[in-house]
């Protein structure tokens, strides 16, 4: 479901601060950025993208994909006293001559990273907890503002911010800065279905396979083979998600040469199997 959000061209963002006793809005994505805390809700499910975990007390996201799926559902959260805060705010507030400045280089990166959604740490959620508790009960809007850029910017100095969705599910080209690896994940982008040796990869760089496993890891914080299993599980959930294919099908479109090697790789991956995350999906889906 496409949501319509209530904010305006007028405002900087929207907030909605709110007491409840479950989640009931279905799987959903926005053209606008969302920040969402969630409090009192161990025991809750959040999906954003192909990313599926039971969150505790305490939850904070930061999602800019446009097109990531997400979504807090009830599941086995047994609390009656549950707090979201969701402060959703349009991707032009920092106009491009103004998010470019140096002193925003933290708060662009991480807006760039949460085109796959973003899962701060506890450490970052205490840090601006108490301004989020005053953010919505703020009256003097240019307070306000300056209340949530400086949200942005405590949160964007957390670099152990954990990335949710994979770049192939949110259909986002997620390169690193290095020229090499960016060289071979552009490769791997466009031939993830394809068979594909660690030698050639190596070759386009200049380096020995050896060194260039080395390499790859410490700038990507992944094995080769990790990043290409991640890269073909992304589509593979894309496809599961938006296509009718069978399991089969989608398996040897995704890269995966094996049926039950696919299945094996998936359910460790995904904690499903392809055929459950395919109906737990349409289950939570609504078309509008």
């Amino acid at each position: 479901m496409r949501e319509i959000t209530p904010l305006s061209d007028r405002d900087c963002f929207y907030i909605a601060d709110r007491r409840k006793t479950e989640f009931t809005y279905p799987i959903h994505c926005h053209e606008e950025f969302e920040l969402n805390f969630a409090e009192h809700a161990a025991g809750v499910r959040r999906v954003v993208g192909d990313s599926s975990e039971i969150i505790g007390d305490y939850d904070l996201v930061l999602i800019t994909g446009k097109e990531l799926e997400h979504v807090w559902e009830q599941y086995h959260c047994v609390s009656k006293e549950i707090r979201e805060i969701t402060i959703q705010f349009s991707s032009d507030l920092f106009f491009k001559s103004f998010i470019n400045k140096n002193q925003f280089d933290s708060i662009r990166r991480m807006l760039e990273r949460a085109q796959c959604g973003l899962c701060f740490p506890m450490q970052a959620i205490m840090k601006v907890y108490n301004w989020l508790d005053k953010l919505a009960s703020e009256d003097q809007g240019f307070y306000a503002v300056m209340s949530f850029l400086r949200i942005l910017y405590e949160l964007s100095q957390y670099d152990d911010a954990k990335v949710l969705s994979s770049s192939s599910f949110a259909k986002i080209d997620n390169f690193s800065d290095s020229r090499r690896v960016h060289k071979v994940q552009k490769f791997i982008s466009e031939h993830y279905q394809e068979e594909i040796h660690l030698a050639t990869l190596a070759n386009m760089v200049g380096m020995t396979s050896a060194s260039f496993s080395r390499f790859f890891r410490l700038r990507t914080g992944k094995t080769l083979s990790d990043y290409i299993i991640d890269i073909r599980l992304g589509h593979a959930t894309r496809m599961l998600v938006d296509s009718t294919q069978t399991i089969a099908e989608i398996c040897y479109s995704s890269g995966f040469n094996n049926l039950s090697n696919f299945n094996r790789i998936f359910k460790k991956g995904k904690k499903c199997s392809p055929k459950e995350f395919r109906e737990n999906y349409r289950k939570k889906k609504i078309i509008v």
